[in-house]
């Protein structure tokens, strides 16, 4: 249930972008709102007292801030990878990121890898390219730009493998909200930081519909790692399973949705990765 409601909400993350999108909402502002909301969030989910000294003295402290800065800096070069080289590459590459938490599982923590497994995982890669596949655009790919989806892949996988490695090592049962909490806070005060620089240079336009979109965004966003981080907490999964159901249901409904909601023209090759994707997640769940 943990699994389900995480997709359900990461996939409401996708819709919710969309929605900022089409209405012309300033995305940054809206994501740095976003980010103290899913901080008030975790505050109000955590049963114990807030201790400051304890929070800083805590052994997951530093990877938080650390997981902070990536959250908006992976953030930036996805947007810049769009931009420069389209939404489908953009999504391929920080969906086919899902390899490094799986390795880093079978390796570090001797998680099984059955040929039903292996299979399963082989089938989500290709149905994670398939279902990001759009109609042939006019960008134009350079060698050279090579860097950003490869900079966007490791930081995307860096991300997830951060946070299981965090919550499985450091973080107690009690203490996801709390380190989840810390995490937006961080990402939350870089993103004021950007804001004020662009204010410095007199760039910045506030948006007063940045602050709705942020506080419903920051809601979806924090249910979202809170779910992942509770479904990563079962016993009775494994980790690799978890992040291959997770990213390959994510695509394949974020797909149907654009799909039903948003008019998207879906190609054969979606179609397919679709079904790819239904039989991927029965083969890794059923292993």
């Amino acid at each position: 249930m943990y699994l389900i409601f995480s997709i359900c909400a990461s996939t409401l993350i996708f819709v919710i972008f969309k929605v900022v999108g089409k209405r012309n909402i300033n995305t940054l502002q809206t994501i740095v709102f976003n980010y103290f909301t899913a901080f008030t969030c975790g505050i109000l989910s955590y049963d114990a007292p807030v201790v400051v000294k304890d929070i800083v003295t805590s052994q997951w402290f530093f990877g938080a801030i650390g997981l902070g800065f990536l959250f908006i800096a992976i953030f930036n070069v996805m947007a810049l990878t769009a931009q420069r080289l389209g939404l489908s590459v953009a999504s391929v590459a920080s969906k086919m990121s899902v390899v490094i938490p799986i390795i880093f599982g079978l390796f570090v923590y001797n998680e099984a890898l059955g040929w039903q497994k292996g299979i399963g995982i082989v089938l989500a890669l290709v149905a994670v390219y398939l279902a990001s596949q759009k109609a042939k655009t006019t960008e134009r790919f350079s060698i050279k730009s090579l860097w950003l989806p490869a900079l966007l892949f490791l930081g995307s996988g860096t991300i997830d493998t951060s946070i299981k490695y965090l919550e499985t090592t450091y973080v107690a049962d009690n203490g996801i909200p709390i380190f989840s909490a810390t995490m937006f806070l961080i990402a939350g005060l870089i993103g004021i930081g950007l804001l004020s620089a662009k204010a410095i240079q007199k760039k910045l336009s506030f948006d007063p519909k940045s602050i709705i979109a942020g506080f419903i965004l920051g809601i979806v966003n924090y249910y979202s790692i809170y779910m992942l981080l509770k479904a990563l907490n079962a016993e009775n999964f494994e980790s690799s399973t978890i992040f291959t159901v997770n990213n390959v249901a994510i695509v394949m409904l974020s797909t149907l949705l654009g799909l039903i909601f948003f008019k998207e023209r879906l190609l054969a090759k979606n179609w397919i990765g679709i079904g790819v994707a239904i039989l991927a997640i029965l083969l890794v769940t059923l292993a």
